[in-house]
């Protein structure tokens, strides 16, 4: 098994806790896991990226090949077009919120950039804080897309579960139920599109 993942996003959106989340649940499954430097987090609002890639065997670089990701996740519909060119072409996935954060003066009409992102073969939008809001907190809005995406992380959707009660664990029963809620809502409105 190896999965190549771009994580993207911006500050505050919790594209850290995905990347706990995936990484946790993959030694969960006794796998590998490299995580590539992080960009953007000092500054709320800025550019985070991720790369994060997962094995049943060694694995010699922590960063991906352009053209080589299987998945990209993003929790902010024009982040996810900056790393398309990361994608693999022929079975790469785009997992992507469709609610965006305008954090600069020209940032394009959301309608364009989710046109961009449908006419991409392989993906999935979601109105991920609208979602997370019916779960019960837009803060899980991260955990919805994670759902959305679990279909194609080749990790065990049990294994994401254990991981979410383990990271949340430390916080109270309400949060680690309010995450499990929001991961299965994802997974669900992602098993319904593919």
């Amino acid at each position: 098994m190896n999965k190549d993942i771009i994580l993207a996003g911006v500050g505050g959106q919790g594209i850290l806790t995905i990347a706990t989340v995936i990484g946790t649940a993959a030694l969960l499954e006794g796998l590998q896991l490299k995580q590539a430097e992080v960009h953007g987090m000092s500054q709320r609002g800025g550019e985070v990226q991720s790369h994060l890639r997962i094995s049943s065997n060694a694995i010699s670089s922590d960063l991906i090949p352009e053209g080589k990701a299987d998945l990209i996740i993003s929790i902010e519909p024009m982040e996810s077009l900056r790393y398309v060119h990361m994608l693999n072409k022929k079975k790469g996935w785009l997992v992507t919120s469709m609610n965006p954060f305008i954090n600069i003066s020209d940032y394009p009409p959301i309608e364009d950039v989710l046109q961009a992102i449908w006419d991409i073969p392989r993906n999935v939008s979601i109105d991920a804080e609208k979602v997370a809001k019916e779960q019960g907190s837009v803060k899980a809005a991260n955990i919805v897309v994670l759902g959305a995406a679990s279909p194609y992380l080749g990790i065990s959707y049990e294994s994401l579960e254990k991981a979410i009660e383990s990271i949340f664990a430390r916080k109270c029963k309400e949060i680690v139920k309010l995450n499990l809620k929001a991961l299965a809502a994802g997974k669900n409105y992602a098993d319904k599109r593919t």
